[in-house]
């Protein structure tokens, strides 16, 4: 260990796993994290069958995830498969969620009137070209708001709410208030990533789950002369007499190195709390009733249908997956926390699941860095948000690669060469 690098990476989250490949291996099991020394009981099946997540994601088949991992090459030894559905909560039942005009006039979500109203603006927003002022009918979407846009099709507040959640996948409606163009492109990457497989949802996730993707990083990195070390205990970040990092010691070794990039665990007179995430994580033996027997699906609940500030989400994977035995399914709801109860607080989502094998609660911390990185040589990634989807995650680790090398990632990839697994 007693060598120089340029760059140390400290943690196990995906964050640091994109931006260096290292591979770590977290040996915590599930049932003994929530339940102590008991034993599972026998029904639950082999703990060697399951492949829990404790961040549970899908990504955006079109979205800068993937982009990201074509761009490093690192999908060469991942197999993806399409998540079978994609559902929003409205007026205490789950839909589909419309994407398209031929969707939209199926969809039991809206009335006829309003049906056609949706058509013509999901229309609009298929044929909106960026650089084809023929395709804007008049509109600067860079200065007209969502909520502009979305008048002038006299849209009601039901449809305007799965646009922005279920669709768009804004967490809040600030979205409403802030120019229209952001909007238009998160429904475009919707619709591109739904067309891409042609499944039932605009989602891909890995076959064993997003353990996956460290082991992948790990492999790319050996290829490139990587080093990765596991288990290295109480690793503390070093400074010099200027304040910069320059190193990390662990067990009275230390790496010297000009960066040091970790999660707010490592640092953490360097970042401050932005937020609390209760989480619910179940085991069951059937998919989420009225999801079409959806083996993997997502579900978004928009916060007006709650009466909340913040949206609820509810991720499901199975064995289809390669992510828990023979005829199980692993849930998760999990939402920004607004109390100290992630029991009741969670209950509009965990109503959705229908009976439950096993049901675990847990609430974690938010933090984000407060510190200058051009100054302290620190780069400290954002902790992870409630919501069941990649963009925002990859959106940080761009920036926070731009901010370490000075450069920026071209991900104008092709993308057919992310390999699917077959159905």
């Amino acid at each position: 260990m007693d060598e120089e690098y340029d760059v140390i990476v400290l943690g196990t989250g995906l964050k640091e796993c994109i931006l260096s490949g290292l591979l770590s291996v977290d040996g915590l099991k599930l049932w003994k994290r929530f339940r102590g020394s008991d034993k599972p009981p026998a029904h639950l099946g082999a703990s060697r069958d399951y492949n829990v997540d404790m961040i549970p994601k899908f990504m955006m088949a079109n979205g800068i995830l993937v982009r990201t991992l074509i761009h490093t090459d690192v999908t060469k030894y991942l197999s993806f498969k399409a998540v079978d559905g994609s559902y929003v909560f409205n007026k205490g039942k789950i839909h589909k969620v419309p994407a398209t005009d031929i969707e939209a006039l199926r969809s039991p979500l809206m009335g006829l009137f309003e049906k056609r109203r949706f058509r013509k603006f999901i229309i609009y927003v298929q044929d909106y070209d960026e650089n084809d002022p023929k395709t804007h009918e008049g509109l600067d979407l860079t200065r007209v708001t969502t909520r502009e846009l979305i008048s002038k099709y006299g849209l009601d507040d039901n449809t305007i709410d799965f646009i922005g959640h279920a669709l768009a996948l804004h967490r809040d409606d600030r979205y409403l208030y802030e120019p229209a163009l952001d909007t238009v492109k998160r429904m475009k990457l919707y619709a591109e990533s739904l067309a891409r497989f042609q499944g039932g949802s605009p989602y891909i996730y890995p076959l064993y789950g997003l353990g996956e993707l460290p082991q992948a990083f790990a492999r790319l990195s050996a290829v490139y002369g990587g080093t990765y070390m596991l288990n290295k205990p109480e690793c503390k970040v070093e400074f010099d007499m200027e304040g910069k990092a320059c190193g990390v010691t662990s067990e009275g070794e230390t790496a010297r190195c000009k960066k040091v990039v970790c999660d707010p665990s490592y640092l953490p007179n360097k970042v401050r709390k932005v937020g609390k995430v209760a989480r619910a994580i179940a085991i069951m033996s059937h998919p989420i009733p009225n999801t079409d027997e959806s083996h993997s699906v997502q579900v978004i609940l928009p916060q007006k249908q709650l009466g909340r500030k913040s949206d609820m989400y509810l991720f499901c994977c199975s064995y289809s997956h390669n992510v828990a035995p023979k005829g199980k399914f692993i849930a998760f709801v999990s939402t920004e926390a607004e109390t100290d109860r992630p029991e009741v607080e969670l209950k509009p989502g965990i109503d959705l699941l229908g009976p439950v094998d096993e049901l675990f609660f847990e609430t974690y911390d938010r933090y984000e860095p407060v510190n200058e990185p051009s100054l302290d040589h620190c780069f400290i990634s954002a902790s992870y948000d409630a919501t069941t989807h990649f963009e925002s995650t990859v959106t940080d680790v761009l920036s926070m690669y731009t901010m370490i090398t000075g450069k920026t990632v071209d991900l104008s990839v092709d993308l057919s060469a992310a390999s699917a697994a077959e159905e």
